[in-house]
């Protein structure tokens, strides 16, 4: 008859003492940096040359609030514009239709190649190229005649370069978002009797906007700046040349540069909270999003549980039996080894 080894019961650990690391020299390196940016407050709040006075002036002045607002316009509907055409060159990316393959490589190798400056003076000259626009049959006199500049305003024509270029971009981003979906993901919803678009709806669009989000929240910011090429259409009624028209009127563009900054920085911050929000919105699930380090860490150690130490009087003591705890059994089988044979 086997002999069925007792474990000898472990003593419960002490906790651990764990004594945080400390940094003085990265906390040496914080009070200077916050030394540093009181010290240029301070200065720039005594210099003259910002002036201030005028600066608050104009600050809330009625054509520079007007100046935001078109600059808002012309941001949103550019990437309106640039998400619906960027999504149309990603899908004829991945066709297996080698023409719409080549012709969405050439349209974003064309507009990701140039700058975007050179493309807004180039569709500025639209009216000198066009100069009129002629409807009806091909080789037969026009049905009508009607003058570009008339049909298409410049605040159009701005918006229109703006999204082009910035839809060659898009394009990349949303391809890159929809190869990150592994296709067993596709594969299970067809298993199931789900569509194309249904799949896409539920299963592929959702995981995708968790890559997608970022970099179009970049691109949304980067285009509320690019916003102030538009004088290269020309366009005067954006924020930064209506602010450059004041302060060349005035003679004094630093209080009118520091303007259209606030205004830029004011947009931003706003776009940064919602672009925020929408990636912790679609990355829930996800360990330690959106986490300082030290909170990321706290999570990963609460997801694996409390780690058991026995003390080293515990491991060891011996058993009745003149063997450690645990000995003789089979850790394959469940059952003691003696058994076992």
């Amino acid at each position: 008859m086997s002999e069925i080894t007792r474990a000898v019961p472990v003593a419960r650990p002490k906790p651990i003492q764990a004594v945080p690391l400390r940094h003085p020299w990265r906390n040496l390196l914080a009070f200077a940096l916050i030394f540093l940016l009181l010290a240029f407050i301070i200065d720039a709040a005594q210099r003259e040359a910002y002036d201030w006075p005028a600066f608050a002036l104009y600050l809330f002045d009625v054509r520079v609030i007007q100046a935001a607002g078109v600059t808002l316009a012309l941001t949103f509907l550019a990437m309106i514009g640039a998400v619906v055409v960027g999504i149309v060159l990603a899908v004829m990316r991945e066709t297996d239709n080698p023409v719409l393959r080549a012709i969405a490589w050439g349209v974003i190798w064309f507009f990701r190649g140039t700058p975007v400056y050179v493309q807004l003076v180039f569709w500025g000259l639209l009216s000198s190229i066009y100069q009129t626009i002629n409807l009806g049959l091909p080789f037969m006199e026009p049905w009508l005649v009607l003058e570009t500049a008339d049909v298409i305003p410049l605040f159009w024509i701005a918006v229109l370069g703006l999204a082009l270029n910035e839809a060659a971009y898009m394009a990349e981003i949303v391809r890159a978002g929809l190869l990150s979906i592994d296709p067993g993901q596709t594969e299970a919803a067809s298993a199931l009797g789900m569509g194309w678009w249904l799949t896409m709806r539920k299963v592929v669009i959702p995981q995708a906007m968790r890559v997608i989000i970022p970099p179009t929240g970049n691109e949304v910011i980067s285009m509320l700046k690019t916003t102030s090429l538009v004088t290269a259409v020309p366009f005067s009624w954006d924020l930064y040349t209506r602010t450059r028209d004041i302060s060349a009127a005035t003679l004094n563009p630093i209080p009118l540069l520091l303007v259209a900054s606030v205004w830029y920085l004011f947009f931003t911050s706003i776009m940064m909270i919602g672009q925020s929000r929408l990636e912790r919105h679609f990355s829930r699930g996800q360990l330690g999003h959106g986490a300082t380090p030290k909170r990321r860490r706290r999570q990963e150690s609460a997801e694996r549980g409390p780690v058991v130490l026995a003390s080293p009087e515990a491991v060891a003591a011996p058993s009745a039996a003149g063997t450690l705890p645990g000995a003789g059994m089979r850790a394959d089988a469940g059952m003691p080894e003696g058994e076992a044979r």
